[in-house]
């Protein structure tokens, strides 16, 4: 009963990751002929790294604690955002930019004939080769201060999954925003609001006021991102934090899947 689900189960993911494998390839070929722009967008992001540390660097040398947090538990926190991020500008940023596009001119008619998934091709076939290759940095400071903070075997386990955890937060939060665009059609503002949310979960939530943190914890939730599977790691009895993230993630898959469906009877292709 369960062996052909479960074969045919494999069958899917190894289409999907056939598929992957060729947008992955596409751009590296691309990339490469740029060599001087992918060049330049690996020490950018570096030098986008180093900024974000140093500011909180920058902020203990004038206080020993911000909240209840001294400059280890800080800084394992940005790394782990950091961690986050990068895996964010490789794997999934650059296809926002795209969707709109794909809407205003009818280059989502070809997508949806393709017998794929419609929101892989959209929003999963580009990737950022360069940014790539800086995976060492977060995992060096997150390996630096998480062994500061002693963390156990098991947190150190669990780490990668939650950085996965937060980023596939961090991406349901903003594929849902990005519906809107079947309406609105001019992606720039879309884009520029998922850029300002990003820039409000590098920051862990009790650096916000009290009706601020509510907002982005429970109406916009990007505040879970870091904050819930950080606070997980440093201290195993915030767990309920991350009972909310798995809600989170449940109503945004619902919500994706309904506002896409509605999308797409909006939707006025090139050729009607």
């Amino acid at each position: 009963m369960f062996n052909p689900l479960f074969k045919r189960i494999g069958q899917r993911i190894g289409h999907y990751a056939g598929i992957y494998k060729e947008f992955v390839s596409n751009c590296f070929a691309a990339a490469m002929t740029y060599r001087f722009h992918f060049v330049m967008l690996i020490i950018m992001d570096l030098l986008f790294y180093l900024s974000i540390l140093a500011s909180v660097d920058f902020l203990f040398a004038h206080v020993n604690k911000i909240g209840s947090w001294g400059r280890t538990e800080f800084m394992f926190f940005m790394a782990f955002m950091i961690a986050i991020e990068h895996l964010h500008m490789t794997f999934v940023s650059e296809n926002f930019w795209e969707f709109s596009y794909d809407i205003r001119t009818g280059r989502l008619d070809f997508i949806l004939l393709k017998p794929v998934g419609a929101l892989f091709v959209i929003f999963f076939r580009s990737m950022r080769p360069g940014t790539l290759i800086n995976g060492f940095f977060p995992w060096y400071y997150l390996i630096h201060f998480g062994s500061q903070l002693h963390l156990g075997p098991l947190q150190w386990l669990a780490l990668p999954f939650l950085v996965l955890l937060g980023l596939t937060l961090l991406t349901s939060i903003e594929i849902l925003l990005s519906m809107s665009m079947f309406w609105i059609v001019e992606s720039m503002g879309i884009n520029f609001l998922r850029m300002q949310l990003q820039q409000v979960s590098r920051w862990p939530d009790f650096v916000y006021q009290y009706f601020a943190q509510k907002f982005f914890s429970f109406i916009v939730p990007v505040l879970l991102v870091g904050s819930a599977p950080v606070k997980f790691l440093l201290d195993s009895s915030q767990w309920p934090g991350l009972v909310w993230v798995a809600v989170v993630l449940l109503i945004c898959w619902s919500g994706i899947g309904f506002f896409w469906r509605k999308g797409l009877a909006s939707y006025e292709s090139a050729s009607s």
